[in-house]
């Protein structure tokens, strides 16, 4: 496997605080770098749930939210056409495009152990905790007959516990992403379930 270290923990330009792309701008982004269909619901995924938990959660003002948002709907933006560059790729388009700089350090920090960077603030820790979790959540609704409706947390937890369904999903990570925070996995798992958008 390439090593995705990004060799960095500062990003963007101070100065940039505050420039985003606009919800449009980042959804023709991911059409234009992610062909892959499923790829693409999963990080509208864990968008929709960052910007869902920064204005349920955190209180922030629309404007905060979308920041948590974009980075949610980018952050495997080049895990597709550029596995090798995955996070470097993306980190240094939206530095060319100027975005402020939460943003890139947010999407730098969805895999501390791969890319190198730690989670600091809230945004960057809720990015690492929904990314694998949301992802084993939806493969878990699209084997049931009624998908997402009347599924529960005491479900997820247990095929959590089997190993070999969604073996890819690494539940180390996911422990690890719930550790750096005050929340229980009962808590974290009912959110995505109550926000997760199915399709």
């Amino acid at each position: 496997m390439a090593n995705l270290q990004l060799g960095r923990t500062q990003f963007g330009d101070p100065s940039n605080s505050g420039k985003v792309l606009t919800e449009a701008e980042a959804l023709q982004l991911l059409e234009d770098w992610v062909p892959n269909e499923r790829l693409r619901l999963h990080m509208r995924q864990v968008g929709a749930l960052l910007k869902t938990w920064a204005l349920e959660r955190e209180s922030l003002a629309e404007a905060d939210a979308h920041k948590w948002g974009l980075a949610g709907v980018l952050h495997d933006a080049d895990w597709e056409k550029y596995p090798e560059e995955h996070c470097r790729r993306i980190i240094e388009e939206l530095e060319r495009r100027e975005i402020d700089p939460t943003v890139i350090r947010t999407i730098a920090c969805h895999g501390p152990r791969h890319f190198g960077v730690e989670p600091e603030s809230a945004m960057e820790k809720m990015i690492y905790v929904f990314d694998e979790l949301s992802g084993f959540i939806h493969a878990a609704a699209l084997i049931r007959p009624t998908r997402y409706e009347g599924m529960d947390v005491k479900s997820v937890l247990k095929k959590l516990k089997t190993p070999s369904f969604a073996a890819q999903v690494n539940r180390e990570e996911i422990n690890d992403a719930i550790g750096r925070t005050n929340l229980s996995l009962e808590e974290v798992i009912e959110f995505i379930l109550k926000y997760q958008i199915p399709a």
